[in-house]
């Protein structure tokens, strides 16, 4: 379930399903690249350490290490070090935090329907799979806020290319509409996750909260998706 606290009076959105990861989904109160020392102090962090990738709706799924900073094409982060935090920007696109709670491994993935249709979660978690050997049962899976089924009217061919990426596409498509958090859901269930949270919250309908890319002609304003792993 998710609930709302503040940092420095500023509103962000959690998942009690997170609660031994640092994490949290900003909202328009709090433009992540424009308060790095807000929330370096609020994480005990220095500032440069906090690490947002170069996102362009790829499938790539990078390490964070400290000594990187740069990360081109990339729509998802591992992270292994407790020392550094990372953070990916979105505006309807559908953000997802992921945790393995046995190996204390975070990652967060950047899935608009072209993530989606590249299944970017699922390829997240067979990466913290094949390096870390984490098993699918021991990730819990967070989505937070994005364009909801309602709002995310598509053509025939991107709903094509989504419904290919799972094997049950029951109550997930109608009307050129698709429904992109329990795409990525389904995805994940059909990989093994089983402890999924689902944010409520919809880009275009609580465009009070969150930022819109189709609703505000194309903002360039994000809200994201944070996380710092725990010591």
């Amino acid at each position: 379930m998710f609930y709302v606290k503040q940092i420095e009076g500023k509103n962000v959105y959690c998942s009690d399903f997170l609660d031994n990861l640092e994490h949290f989904f900003t909202s328009r109160d709090l433009i992540v690249n424009q308060n790095l020392n807000l929330i370096g102090k609020y994480l005990n962090i220095e500032p440069e350490n906090i690490i947002c990738p170069n996102q362009t709706h790829k499938d790539n799924v990078e390490i964070a290490n400290k000594y990187r900073k740069n990360y081109e094409n990339t729509d998802a982060l591992i992270l292994k070090d407790n020392d550094i935090a990372i953070y990916l920007n979105f505006a309807d696109c559908t953000p997802i935090i992921l945790y393995d709670f046995k190996q204390n491994i975070g990652a967060i993935a950047h899935a608009g329907w072209r993530g989606t249709a590249q299944k970017i979660a699922v390829k997240t978690v067979l990466k913290m799979q094949n390096l870390y050997n984490s098993k699918p049962e021991n990730i819990i899976a967070v989505i937070g806020p994005c364009i909801s089924f309602k709002h995310f009217e598509t053509s025939n061919e991107i709903v094509f290319e989504l419904s290919k990426t799972i094997s049950n596409t029951k109550g997930l498509f109608k009307n050129n509409h698709a429904d992109l958090k329990k795409i990525n859901e389904r995805q994940l269930k059909e990989v093994g996750v089983k402890k999924i949270d689902i944010c409520p919250y919809c880009t275009i309908e609580d465009n009070d909260k969150f930022f819109s890319y189709r609703k505000e002609n194309a903002t360039k304003l994000r809200h994201s998706a944070v996380i710092k792993l725990k010591n």
